[in-house]
């Protein structure tokens, strides 16, 4: 049974950093894994992937600030933010994708909340 978990979230000012972590149980390593966010009222956006073997692609507003990885025996995705800033706010979620879309049920998420 897959399941994602994600954690990390929380209130930091403008500039601070947090790492989220994504435990994703019954999946592959084989998979490529991203992170997403939603703000409020907004649709949720592909933030940052990165393949089984490392390679990493940055939605605009990460590039530079956010960094993902994985930890394959530990079956965690990891996405680290410094520079923050007050959009970025949203809750984060990570999920297995094939191509552009992702596969599994949504987790519930942490938010991220950032104050300027």
């Amino acid at each position: 049974q897959v399941q994602l978990v994600e954690s990390g979230g929380g209130l930091v000012q403008a500039g601070g950093s947090l790492r989220l972590s994504c435990v994703a149980s019954g999946i592959s390593s084989i998979y490529t894994m991203a992170w997403y966010r939603q703000a409020p009222g907004k649709q949720r956006e592909l933030v940052a992937r990165i393949t089984s073997s490392g390679g990493t692609i940055y939605a605009d507003s990460a590039k530079g600030r956010f960094t993902i990885s994985r930890d394959n025996a530990k079956n965690t995705v990891y996405l680290q933010m410094n520079s923050l800033k007050p959009e970025d706010t949203a809750i984060y979620y990570c999920n297995c994708i094939y191509g552009d879309i992702p596969i599994y049920s949504w987790g519930q998420g942490t938010q991220v909340t950032v104050s300027s």
